[in-house]
């Protein structure tokens, strides 16, 4: 069989397994990873070479330095002060919720960021009598769209500058993303604030038990101080783009003080690193490896290429974001940026184009899990105490993703020029 036939098919039994989710996304990855050994698509020593790739260690060093923030209780703590203040208006309660929500997911995992909020949030709507449906959804939507800011803020972002690196092109910087991110946040707080709120469910009131929330946990002041310098100093550090210290080293070195610190434990430290996250990305990046090796990549982008004729990259672009868009409504959004990624790279190159803006897209695209329960764990969270349907994420979010791909097809273009 042609290798590059075998590594499709090998791909698509990959995708089915990501959207099934029949055996862990880790072990579907990673299993990929080794088929694509043991059938010569790539050599052995590359199998696990994802494991080495500098990507792993910024995401793992920054988990841990995320996680500090939620151990000393400084995320709970900005929540509960700012929220708090927002009083017991749905409109305006919403709208702190998804700044507090939008600002804090920028650099720290999404996830931890939705899975902080969510009890801050409950005890407020307790306290207000208010139904939680009204502000769980919204709080999901910021903390995803806020990923999207940074490199770290949501796996997607790193997934595509890895795929980037692994072709050998200059991956995104740490706050490239900002220029699509930023303004598709403010989009997406603006449409929830003037539109969205309406197709919200009313639900149900919140168990009084959640009243307790609403006091701030007891923790140490000055570790909580501690640990939002260690925050600030990776972040400038990481702006600055010194010669010296890699954004890598500035990661790791930010998850040593705060072990050393004491903002967290070196056992906790080990457990905040979302594992299944690493090897996701681990054994994509052999996968996309042997895409290139086979020409399996070059073999599907030709037959898009061929479908459409000679298209214009405004179509490819927007071909690609719907492609991605609703892939990752029914697999995770990692998966979704991991398969996706290596075909838009070899488009641009049948092209003749630059890869940045397709990537750039693929990356939104795959953040864009809006309308349904099931790409990103932070809509996932929200389904149980939101009293959520499934119909209720695609009345609010499907308005949501097309305003993101107006927005986003208009934005990449000038940023990134094809």
């Amino acid at each position: 069989m042609d290798p590059a036939i075998g590594c499709l098919i090998l791909l698509g039994v990959m995708a089915l397994l990501f959207i099934t989710e029949l055996i862990p996304l880790a072990v579907t990855a990673m299993g990929g990873a080794i088929i694509c050994g043991f059938l010569n698509f790539i050599p052995d020593n590359v199998v696990f070479s994802g494991l080495s790739h500098p990507t792993v260690t910024l995401f793992a060093g920054m988990f841990v330095v995320g996680a500090a923030m939620f151990h000393t209780g400084l995320a709970h703590s900005i929540g509960v002060f700012i929220v708090k203040r927002a009083g017991k208006s749905q409109k305006n309660l919403m709208l702190c919720i998804m700044i507090v929500a939008a600002v804090l997911s920028m650099c720290l995992s999404n996830t931890g960021t939705a899975a902080c909020l969510l009890p801050v949030v409950m005890g407020i709507c307790a306290a207000a009598k208010m139904a939680p449906s009204r502000q769980l959804l919204p709080l999901a939507y910021a903390v995803c769209s806020g990923g999207m800011i940074s490199l770290v803020g949501t796996p997607p972002n790193i997934i595509v500058s890895g795929a980037l690196s692994n072709f050998g092109y200059r991956p995104f910087g740490f706050f490239e993303f900002a220029w699509v991110g930023v303004p598709l946040t403010v989009l997406t707080i603006l449409y929830m604030y003037l539109a969205g709120r309406r197709l919200l469910p009313e639900g149900g009131e919140v168990p009084e038990k959640f009243l307790a929330e609403l006091d701030p946990m007891q923790h140490n002041v000055p570790k909580q101080v501690i640990a939002g310098c260690i925050l600030l100093g990776c972040i400038i550090v990481m702006c600055l783009d010194l010669q010296k210290i890699t954004i890598e080293m500035a990661a790791v070195i930010g998850a040593l003080v705060c072990v050393l610190t004491g903002c967290l434990t070196e056992k906790q430290a080990y457990h905040s690193i979302e594992w299944s996250t690493i090897f996701l990305f681990a054994g994509m990046m052999p996968v996309s490896h042997a895409l290139y090796n086979t020409g399996a990549a070059e073999l599907l982008a030709r037959w898009i290429l061929e479908a459409l004729g000679t298209p214009s990259p405004l179509v490819i672009t927007s071909l690609l974001f719907a492609v991605t868009a609703l892939l990752t409504q029914f697999m995770s959004n990692s998966a979704s940026a991991a398969l996706i990624a290596p075909i838009g790279i070899v488009i641009a190159q049948k092209l003749g184009i630059s890869p940045y803006p397709l990537l750039m897209v693929i990356a939104v695209a795959s953040s864009c899990a809006y309308a349904t329960p099931i790409g990103t764990p932070p809509c996932t969270l929200m389904v149980g105490p939101g009293n959520y349907r499934f119909v209720d994420y695609i009345k609010a979010g499907l308005p949501l993703i097309l305003l993101c791909f107006a927005a986003t097809v208009i934005i990449v273009p000038l940023v990134w020029p094809f």
